[in-house]
């Protein structure tokens, strides 16, 4: 069994954003980027496994000790949880949550239980109970602009990078519901058997973000 440090990838956008980081590090992810079928990948010249993984799996495995370190998003995150060290703002992979209503509609203006639509029901939930407002969270799997334009909700939390589906929907942000990028998180027990690997690789990382 490898004794090598092992690293959980979000899949797509954020595993490229990973390898850029790792090839400006030094390290040969050449494993990594042509990956074939095999799904454990390791770096030929520094002690790590690249674990290729769904965002919410990321966190699984790094909370279950399987994996030491995992990179995943704030979203993910937020709406997942779990016991873990969050380490690093990695930097990339940046967006936010955001509220948004129907272009016009007064949404703090009443006194009704407003109807919250996203597939982030506890980021949503989180955010509206801050406020101390009393919500209803319908939790959407597919496009959840539709939500509001089809009379199901009175707004939306959702991921928002430029805005433009909002506009193109009738929809617009109307509050910044939290800031998301790319996080490096540690398994707990990792952080104190192997504080010294996990550390190392830590530094490369925050040395060459400083570069940025």
């Amino acid at each position: 069994m490898s004794q090598n440090l092992r690293i959980a990838l979000t899949k797509g956008r954020l595993q490229d954003k990973a390898v850029s980081l790792f090839e400006a590090m030094g390290l040969d992810c050449t494993p990594i980027k042509n990956p074939g079928r095999r799904l454990i990948h390791t770096i030929p010249n520094y002690p790590l496994d690249g674990v290729l993984a769904k965002a919410p799996d990321v966190i699984t495995y790094v909370e279950h000790g399987v994996c030491d370190l995992g990179i995943a998003g704030k979203d993910t995150i937020l709406e997942q949880g779990g016991a873990f060290y969050e380490v690093l703002d990695l930097g990339f992979g940046k967006c936010r949550f955001a509220l948004a209503v129907k272009e016009g509609s007064d949404f703090y203006g009443t006194y009704k239980t407003r109807r919250i639509a996203s597939k982030y029901p506890n980021v949503a939930r989180a955010f509206f109970a801050k406020k101390g407002m009393d919500v209803d969270i319908i939790k959407i799997e597919g496009s959840v602009e539709l939500a509001p334009i089809l009379g199901l909700a009175d707004a939306i939390v959702d991921i928002v990078e430029t805005g433009a589906t909002l506009k193109e929907n009738g929809l617009v942000p109307i509050e910044t519901v939290a800031p998301v990028s790319a996080r490096l998180i540690v398994n707990t027990a990792s952080m104190k058997l192997r504080k010294a690997e996990i550390q190392d690789f830590i530094a490369r990382c925050e040395r060459e973000l400083e570069k940025k």
